[in-house]
């Protein structure tokens, strides 16, 4: 089962959308005779993601909304299925300016103008492109990562971004020095 009805589509899409969230995706798979309906849910705005509270809720009226159907599902048939309601996560590819705008502050992977891919910070979204900063990692081990000055780069020349995870931004590393130079002191 590969394609999906834009009923049953717009019918997740009628349960969550005022809740202030996207549908990413919906996806019908699995056997016929057990079919599972995939549901991907992402906030509209701001940087944070959804809480495991606010999935389970927003399952709850995607589930309403597919029982309301009667008998009949659009895409799914007669029949039980399995409903799985989650979020797009880190892996998904930037390939949006909602995606970008949803991840500034943030360190990814992307290709730009079809080059090898770089590490970059995403600093800001326009409605034309993203401002990058590239971070290159030092010459050697142990030395510092050199920061490129900051760059405006059209969507229209970005490959998809990948998020990289990070265990502390630089801001939080640079606060962290601080405070160690100040109980030092």
């Amino acid at each position: 089962m590969e394609t999906v009805p834009a009923a049953l589509t717009e019918l997740v899409e009628g349960a969550v959308s005022h809740r202030g969230v996207v549908v990413e995706s919906v996806r019908v798979a699995g056997a016929a005779d057990a079919p599972t309906v995939e549901v991907v849910l992402d906030r509209l705005e701001g940087t944070e993601g959804l809480s495991l509270d606010e999935v389970a809720e927003l399952s709850g009226l995607v589930s309403d909304a597919l029982d309301a159907c009667g008998d009949e599902v659009p895409g799914v048939g007669a029949g039980e299925y399995l409903l799985e309601v989650s979020t797009a996560g880190v892996d998904r590819p930037l390939t949006g300016p909602r995606h970008w705008l949803r991840n500034v502050g943030r360190l990814v992977e992307v290709s730009i103008d079809a080059a090898l891919p770089v590490t970059a910070r995403v600093l800001g979204v326009e409605a034309s492109g993203v401002e990058l900063e590239v971070v290159r990692p030092g010459a050697k081990k142990g030395m510092p990562a050199k920061v490129l000055p900051a760059e405006h780069v059209d969507f229209s020349r970005l490959g998809p971004g990948q998020v990289q995870v990070e265990w502390s931004t630089a801001a939080e590393q640079s606060g962290a020095e601080q405070t160690a130079e100040q109980t030092e002191a």
